[in-house]
This record gives structure tokens, sequence and C-alpha cells, in this order.
């Protein structure tokens, strides 16, 4: 009974954690359907691939959303004609170099800037590397739904700036009243099409908080290797929303190296339970496990280096 408890609790204060970043997230990619066009983005996108990554890990200081609500403003972003390296740029590093998640890290760690320049140095790193690697493997978007893939391969064949504004330019102009709605019921079907998979997801890690402690994984960490690869899997089991995971990084400063520490602080933001089946919802399944063993490599990698340069 004091187990099924515990696990309730869990589940219930990673549930209430979620959900306004969830919001968040849905009412801005509502706002990105209704009222960011394609022309709009092609015109402020670099053509150059290199240039394109960099805008997207850049963007995300100015969106201060969690994982939990970031696969739907990138998925919306992708759909508007974003390039995949771009949108998976923005999509790993939105959740670490936000003001907010940056502040809470500075305060945690005992107001170090340098464990916050540590954790949006790696973070940008491993989110240049990845995007860049992933958007070479799959040259069209890998869509979960047909209807998503077919909007990806005409945004793919009409890429230029000519061919988006020659449409863009009959378009008849819709009243911002009927815009405003339009947001509303986006965010509506977004919220449900998401929600059932942030439930799913905190529910699995609550079972595994709960079932497998915490002390038997700590016991593995005896080598930079295998310790940076155990807080690896303790920030996808503990599925902690990024604005507070700093927090948490910081009470094992005095187990682990700095170095498995910033892969705590890196690889939970960009990956755990919650996130990963919103991803299977929204993109196929190869493009999934593909995308988390880059993240996973060059965060270990990223780890490493930072354990030796820093200690």
């Amino acid at each position: 009974m004091k187990t099924f408890l515990q696990m309730n609790t869990i589940f219930l204060s990673m549930i209430m954690e979620a959900i306004p970043f969830v919001l968040v997230g849905v009412i801005i990619s509502g706002l990105i359907q209704s009222f960011i066009t394609e022309r709009w983005i092609a015109r402020i996108m670099p053509r150059n691939r290199f240039l394109a990554t960099l805008f997207g890990c850049s963007i995300g200081i100015l969106f201060p959303s969690c994982e939990c609500g970031i696969v739907p403003i990138t998925r919306r972003l992708l759909g508007k004609g974003v390039p995949l390296n771009a949108g998976i740029a923005f999509m790993l590093t939105g959740p670490v170099i936000n003001p907010i998640v940056l502040f809470s890290t500075y305060i945690a760690f005992g107001n170090d800037w340098r464990i916050v320049a540590i954790r949006a140095g790696m973070a940008y790193a491993v989110a240049l590397v990845v995007s860049l690697t992933v958007a070479y493997f799959f040259p069209v978007l890998p869509f979960r739904t047909e209807g998503e893939q077919k909007l990806a391969q005409q945004l793919a064949a009409r890429q230029t700036a000519a061919t988006i504004e020659a449409p863009a330019a009959v378009k008849p102009k819709i009243p911002f009243k009927r815009k405003i709605w339009s947001v509303l019921l986006h965010s509506v079907e977004e919220f449900f099409s998401v929600g059932k998979y942030l439930v799913f997801g905190a529910f699995i890690a609550a079972c595994m908080q709960t079932f497998i402690p915490t002390s038997s994984l700590l016991h593995i960490g005896s080598n930079p290797i295998m310790a940076s690869l155990v807080m690896i899997t303790l920030a996808f089991t503990m599925s902690l929303c990024s604005e507070a995971d700093a927090f948490i990084a910081s009470s094992f400063r005095s187990t682990f190296s700095l170095g498995a520490i910033s892969a705590f602080l890196v690889f939970g933001p960009m990956v755990d339970i919650k996130n990963t089946l919103m991803l299977l919802g929204a993109f196929k399944t190869k493009f999934v496990v593909v995308l988390i063993a880059l993240i996973t490599v060059c965060t270990l990698i990223g780890s490493l280096i930072v354990g030796r340069l820093v200690g």
C-alpha cells in the first residue's frame, strides 16, 4: 500500500509539473499554425544547412518551454517548412538554454556561472552534431501520419522563395478573430493528442522510480564512462522538467564528477520517458531510435570531455 501511494504521488507530481508547460507548448503551436506562414519562414531561415542549424540552436533562448511542450512546437515548425536540421536543433536546445532553465541552474549550483556555461555549451554542441547528422540520414521529414508526410514532401518540392511567394500572394486575408479561434481549436486538439503520451509516460516513469532503487544504479558508477551512463539512465527514468532538474543534479555533487552531472543536465531535457512517447506519436519509430542513439552517444562523449577538462 505504501509503495502504491509513493508511486501515485510521483505520478501526480509529474503530471502537475508538466501540464502548464504542455499548455504553453500547444498554444505556441497554435499561434505558429495560424499566424506564421511558409513565406515568412523561408525569408528568415538561412539557406546554408550549417547556418540554419546554428539558427535553430540559438532561437531556443526565446522560448521558455521545457521538454514537455517542445515536441508539438517542433512538429508545427517542421510542418510549416523549417528544415529538419534546424527544427531538431531547436527541439534539443530549447529546453536547456532558455532563460528560466539557465537561471534555475545558476541558483541550484550555488550561483556558479561555470555550471551554467557547461550546461548551455554542451547542450549546444550536442544539438549541433545530432541535428546535422540526423538530417543527413533523413532527407524527408519523418512524420508518422500520412497527411503530414505528404505535406512535408510538398514543402520539400517547393522550398525556393519564388514558389512559396507566388501562392502566398493570392491567398485571401483571414480575419483576426478567425485566426484566434483557429489557435484555440488547434491548441485543444494538440493538447489531447500530446496529453495521452504525457500521462502514459509519467506513469511509466513513476513506476520505474518506485520499483528501481536509485542506490542500485549509484553503485555502478565506478568509472567516468559508467558514471555518465548511470546519470543518463537516471535522467531518462526520473523524467524531470528541465526547470527543476538542476536541483536534483546538484544533490549528486558529492557522489559523481562534474562530467557525469553534465550528462544528467544535458540528456534529461533532450530525452526522457515522457517526450520519447510524444516523439513516437509524432515521428516514425526508426527516426526516434536513431535520434535517441545519437543524443546518447554525443552526450556521453561530451560528458567525458567535460570531466577531462574541468574535473
